[in-house]
């Protein structure tokens, strides 16, 4: 007898697990559903890329031969879930089919909506591990094992040594693991990025680019112009588009902010990664064999670190302390998000040069790189106190790479530190650094180097009101903050009720 398959929207690989023995008798069952597409407000570049790329593959499917049954997006469909979906497969088919076959999904509410079937459907329900990522959520529990604290960098290490990645024989190549010191090099002044690869839209994307304006035109985000990957070959044309055009520069600036210049020298493919299109493993051959060919170490290492620890090491927190993991506030931050973050008129509501260029990025291409995303926007989440279930919700709609299972993790913890099994400190600056490693300053409402009044900058004085507000906690009882709290410590009362007055007073403003 034939199975039944479900692929989702972010498991678009031909070697997905659940497809790798897929036959003509089967049938795979793929759909673009309501749920999915407003169970937050995704940004509308992130519905269009997932649809359009579903309806690319689907037809890949069918081109080797298997048997595709592909709902297309339709607002007053019954069919509105995944359970839905199995429903009328079942259903149409009659007797066809020995077994639900499924691969390990990428969030806990559909991992449990799987798990019911189980017991509701008469069909025995088969969950493959996902082979697309260098370790399972078990091995990950085993690695974790009774640790108090989940260090990336001893994970990294240990998924260098099991893997040989980067590796001579039992020692690293080039004598150390990590290149991180030569990872922070601020913008220069004359940098000059190369233009990012644009695709143009095909008759399938275009078609889906009406679609998502019609029926989610009103979400946070600008549709079109539309240049994301929608296939294989233009997600594999990002790829070696970065190894040729934007390596050898991505190690030194990967963590530097250039106003106008929304992509730097990163790489554009964590779309591509996270749905599917592109694997983990070839994207670390294709680094290793840059390395070979004279790319520089720290880029080759960089940027594996993000690929093999890193991204391994969110997802296995993110399953380790799933379920309650959305749930956690570690610092009882309450406050509500701001209005100007969903804004469209970003230029009149905040006066924060950094802040406006990061967000009216992300409004425009659904995308910003790691530092804007945990140094800018993250950064005032923090100090600002925001509640990290409205934080959580804002990354996770927004960013077209964002899935919970990459999102969660980096807002709880290391973003907002909510919870602090993992970061070891809540990362927290200044504006100090942001003028450190952007251009933003220069053209601010607010003056970087005034710590406090009315033209200094924001950052500034809610940096200190953080660590006022927590001292309890953190002073004496964190290594890491020692120094912060050493300088603080010397603050005379006048300087303290500065901080706080001033601090107040723009937290009061912000809604």
């Amino acid at each position: 007898m034939a199975n039944l398959l479900l692929v989702l929207g972010d498991q678009l690989s031909a070697d997905l697990a659940s497809l790798k023995h897929a036959t003509a008798d089967d049938l795979i069952v793929m759909g673009e559903l309501k749920t999915e597409a407003t169970y937050v407000r995704h940004h509308p570049k992130k519905i269009a890329l997932i649809f359009s790329a579903m309806r690319h593959f689907a037809i890949e499917l069918r081109e080797r031969g298997l048997s595709v049954d592909y709902h297309e997006y339709d607002p007053d469909a019954t069919v509105t879930s995944f359970t839905d979906l199995i429903q009328q497969s079942l259903a149409q088919n009659p007797n066809r089919f020995s077994k639900i076959l499924l691969t390990f999904p990428g969030e806990v509410r559909v991992l449990k909506e799987f798990k019911r079937w189980q017991d509701d459907l008469e069909l025995p329900v088969e969950i493959l591990d996902d082979t697309r990522f260098f370790v399972t959520p078990k091995a990950f529990k085993e690695w974790a094992g009774d640790k108090t604290q989940l260090t990336m960098e001893h994970f990294y290490r240990w998924q260098r040594q099991t893997t040989g990645v980067l590796m001579a024989g039992e020692e690293p190549v080039g004598g150390q693991y990590n290149f991180d010191k030569q990872n922070r090099e601020p913008p220069k002044q004359k940098l000059n990025p190369p233009k990012a690869y644009e695709p143009r839209p095909d008759e399938i994307t275009l078609e889906v680019l009406d679609l998502v304006e019609t029926h989610f035109g009103s979400h946070f985000g600008d549709l079109r112009p539309f240049h994301l990957g929608v296939n294989r070959r233009e997600a594999l044309e990002f790829l070696n588009r970065f190894i040729e055009e934007r390596f050898e520069h991505f190690g030194a600036y990967q963590d530097a902010m250039m106003a106008g210049e929304p992509f730097m020298y990163h790489s554009l493919i964590s779309f591509y990664l996270n749905i599917g299109l592109l694997s983990a493993r070839e994207v670390v051959e294709k680094a290793e064999a840059a390395f070979e060919a004279g790319a520089p170490i720290n880029s080759v290492e960089g940027f594996i670190r993000q690929i093999l620890g890193w991204r391994e090491f969110v997802r296995g927190v993110y399953w380790l302390k799933s379920p309650e993991y959305d749930s956690k506030n570690l610092l009882n931050h309450q406050r509500a998000l701001p209005s100007f973050f969903w804004s469209e008129s970003l230029e009149t509501d905040t006066h924060m040069a950094c802040l406006r260029e990061s967000i009216s990025q992300t409004r425009e291409h659904a995308y910003a790189h790691h530092i804007q995303r945990l140094m800018v926007i993250g950064n005032f989440c923090l100090l600002a106190g925001i509640n990290p279930r409205e934080v959580q919700e804002w990354y996770l709609a927004v960013y077209a790479d964002a899935f919970e299972w990459v999102e969660l993790p980096n807002v709880v913890g290391m973003i907002l530190y909510a919870d602090d099994s993992f970061a070891t400190k809540p990362y927290a600056a200044s504006g100090a650094y942001i003028n450190r490693m952007s251009n933003y300053c220069k053209d601010c409402h607010y003056t970087v180097s005034h710590k406090n009044g009315d033209s200094a900058c924001p950052f500034n004085y809610l940096y200190w009101n953080f660590f006022l507000r927590h001292q309890e906690r953190f002073d004496g009882n964190n290594p890491r903050l020692n120094r912060t709290y050493a300088t603080l410590n010397r603050f005379d009362d006048k300087k303290i009720q500065l901080i706080q007055s001033d601090a107040q007073n723009f937290l009061d403003q912000l809604n």
